[in-house]
């Protein structure tokens, strides 16, 4: 018996198929529906001469499926992206392939569609939001886009390396509809209601004591033991929100480092991500920040591979 050719989307075809606000839903129906992130299998990494393979499989109500990444370094000064990859859908009673998806593609959807789900139940109230962005790249775009799918920005400040890539998404930003978009500085945390760090950066982005009470930090740019983009002024300070207690504990620099240091113990995570969807409101701001940390897992892939391939087909 021949096997029908698996239909396959590319770039193009994800981002036209699922809107940011689908996906953030798609991401929010799993965790309602009752799946338990604690149980996802956790990422390989692979080590190659360009850099790294990571894969990333689960299986989840009646789907599953498995992301190649690759991450390499040197393609930024080629002019081409860091991070590559595809898709394998797969029926999950059978294993027989349904969609390719392009790779790069899925996780510039899904990961600012993780950050918005976690941002709509850590901020209060419908006022716009003041947010610094930091980063440039495809990810800093996914998070302004998904972002305004669930909240009203009164201003994004892009803090980035290349002045000329941090003034082009600002101008993305006044060209989608917020009020003010302009390029600053690490400083301007102290004003911020939101700060979103999705950067390749090592070492902390800004300092932590200057981040008001209140604010929420989204950190997703490393899923590193030994890399982190916030610093252990504010882990201590902050009430911590992550994916899924296992891979934070395994991967999530931003935390691992404050606990070797002795800054923090592993009870100073409040809570996850499936918590703030099933759980009651919280309650209105106190006097500490609130960081959401997000290394990235597999059945988030899954949840919106998923979501896109049924859009896409119909």
């Amino acid at each position: 018996m021949s096997t029908p050719p698996v239909p396959y989307l590319d770039g193009g075809a994800v981002t036209r198929a699922l809107a940011p606000a689908a996906a953030v839903e798609a991401l929010a129906q799993v965790l309602r529906d009752g799946l338990d992130p604690e149980t996802c299998p956790p990422r390989s990494a692979v080590p190659v001469p360009a850099g790294e393979l990571l894969l990333m499989p689960a299986a989840a109500g009646g789907w599953a499926g498995v992301k190649i990444a690759g991450v390499a370094p040197g393609n930024t000064a080629l002019g081409l992206p860091r991070i590559t990859g595809s898709y394998l859908l797969l029926d999950g009673a059978t294993l027989r392939p349904r969609a390719l998806l392009d790779g790069a593609a899925l996780t510039a959807l899904r990961t600012p569609a993780v950050s918005a789900l976690a941002v709509r139940h850590l901020t209060s109230g419908d006022g716009p939001l003041r947010v610094v962005v930091f980063g440039s790249g495809p990810q800093a775009y996914g998070h302004v886009d998904a972002l305004l799918a669930v909240r009203k920005l009164a201003s994004v400040t892009v803090v980035a390396r290349d002045p000329r890539r941090a003034e082009g998404l600002a101008a993305y930003a006044r060209g989608i509809g917020v009020p003010e978009g302009r390029t600053g500085t690490a400083g301007e945390v102290a004003e911020a209601d939101l700060v979103v760090c999705c950067t390749t950066a090592r070492e902390p982005l800004f300092d932590g004591r200057r981040v008001a009470p209140g604010t929420v930090v989204v950190a997703v740019g490393s899923h590193e033991p030994d890399a982190r983009e916030t610093d252990t002024a504010l882990v201590r300070r902050s009430v911590v929100w992550v994916e899924a207690r296992s891979a934070a504990l395994r991967e999530a620099g931003d935390l691992l480092i404050p606990e070797a240091e002795g800054a923090i113990g592993p009870g100073h995570l409040t809570g996850t991500l499936a918590d703030l969807v099933r759980g009651p409101a919280l309650p209105a701001p106190g006097p500490a920040p609130r960081l959401f940390k997000s290394v990235g897992m597999a059945w988030q892939d899954l949840a919106v591979a998923v979501a896109v391939h049924r859009a896409a087909t119909g």
